[in-house]
Parts: structure tokens; sequence; C-alpha cells
């Protein structure tokens, strides 16, 4: 990584990603995304944070966030020495993934890595502990090499199968479907899953918005773009955290398919 500090510029985001166009968005519209998005706010705790990365990166956004934990099941965390595979439901997309690196990097001493969008390895603080992944343009041939550099390691893999953070279907706010990654490189690497939920929901504009898009059939995802005001309308909460025990991956036999296996884990994260 560089040393630079990466800061949130969305005029030099839109000059990169639109040359062309940019200088035609108006003024009102490049307001209206920085005061979304907070550049302001989350460039100063940037700033505050430089040179704090790994965990203590994560504190640090703890304590920016005031998030605080109400974390039942610890007692269900291996210490034999195996490595394992903690997959969680996305309620959030912001406080979810901080605690659970934080929980667990506490844990296990930093040997913890999430499997993320590559976009976030431009956070510096937070890169250590991550495997980018990029299942689109160039990258994308790559990503089986990703998936596999993390299982690999020797440190505990930290997944959201679903990919996306819950979303709002026929009235009940849930994980859309898990994919079966975290089942097949489990069984090959013979890590055990732990199953964990994140209690939590995002604001009801961030739900319609998902779904009037998805009606709209608009493929690009707007609503990410709301996740950091999202993550600053969920400050000064506490979250509960239920951490089950683990299910062998000798569990995930021929009796199911690997996706099967994927949705019954995912039924047992929404029993805790």
């Amino acid at each position: 990584m560089a040393d630079d500090l990466f800061l949130i510029d969305i005029d030099r985001i839109l000059r990169e990603k639109a040359p062309s166009k940019a200088k035609y968005v108006p003024g009102f519209v490049v307001s209206y995304l920085k005061r979304i998005i907070h550049q302001d706010e989350l460039n100063e705790f940037l700033v505050r944070s430089q040179g704090k990365v790994g965990v203590e990166f994560l504190e640090a956004c703890m304590e920016f966030l005031d998030a605080h934990l109400d974390v039942r099941g610890l007692e269900n965390l291996p210490d034999d020495g195996r490595l394992c595979t903690f997959v969680s439901n996305h309620p959030l997309g912001g406080q979810d993934g901080i605690s659970l690196g934080y929980i667990l990097g506490k844990h296990y001493d930093g040997r913890v890595k999430y499997l993320v969008n590559d976009l976030l390895m431009n956070l510096h603080g937070l890169a250590p502990l991550c495997i980018p992944i990029n299942k689109t343009g160039r990258q994308a041939k790559d990503f089986p090499l990703q998936v596999e550099a993390g299982f690999s390691s020797d440190n505990h893999i930290i997944m959201f199968p679903a990919g996306l953070c819950s979303r709002r279907q026929q009235g009940v706010i849930k994980d859309l479907e898990w994919k079966k990654t975290f089942v097949v490189k489990s069984v090959q690497r013979q890590r055990d899953v732990v199953p964990i939920h994140f209690e939590g929901r995002n604001s009801d504009f961030f739900y319609n918005l998902a779904n009037l898009c998805k009606a709209l059939g608009i493929k690009f995802n707007i609503a990410m773009l709301y996740l950091a005001d999202e993550m600053l309308k969920n400050r000064h909460k506490t979250f509960r955290v239920t951490i089950g025990k683990p299910i062998p991956w000798q569990t995930f036999d021929r009796s199911r398919s690997a996706t099967e296996w994927a949705q019954y884990v995912k039924d047992v994260v929404y029993t805790l």
C-alpha cells in the first residue's frame, strides 16, 4: 500500500470515472453526493486515525461510530488452533463488518482476513485485514485465485456470503441468497464454519430505494451510495452479536448441493 493518506474526493472520482462528462454535472448534484457520503466528516476521521492499522484501526472506527456490542456466545469461538470460516448475515453494510473484525481480530490477535470488495483496499488502515475481491472488469478472472489465497492462508476468514447488505423482501428484512463459495472452500481447506448473527437494520428509505431500483431494472447499486449515510444514522447504538457453535466441515457432505448447504447455514444464522 502507498503511504499517502487516502481521502474521499468526489470531484476527483467524477473526473476520473467520467472525464468527458464531469464538467457537466451540476454543482448541486456534486454537493449532494458529498453530503450523503459525508465526505468532510469521514475525511476528518481518516486524518485523525492515520497510522492506525488492522485491529487498532477497527477500534478507532468503533469509537468514531460510538458503537457498543452485546456479544453472546464467545465461548463458541474455537481456541484449539484450527482455522475457521466465520459467516454472518449483513444487515447494515458498516457497523456489522467493523464490529465482527474487531471482535474476532481482538480474540485471535489480528489473525483474521475479510474477503471484501477491492474498493476497501483504499482504506489503508483496513487493508492489512483484507483480501480484495473484484468480480467485474479485468480483475474478474483473478477472482478464484483471490479466494484461494484467502482460504489457504493461516488466517481465520470473515465472510458475508450474501455479498450485499440485507434487503426488505415481502416485508421481512433479510439477506439475499447466500453464495456457496464459503462452503466449497471450507470443505477443501478443512475449515469449520462458525455462524454469526448480527442484529440491526438500515432505514426505511434505504430499503425502499433498493426495491425501487430493482423494480425499475436499474442494475447499478444506487443504494450503496447511501451506506455511509446509513452508517452514521446508526451511530451511538448497541448491537447484539450472537456467535453460534462451529459447524464441522465434514457436515457439508454430498447429501445436499453446496448451494443447499449455504442456505442451511443461513437458516442456522437466523435462528441464533
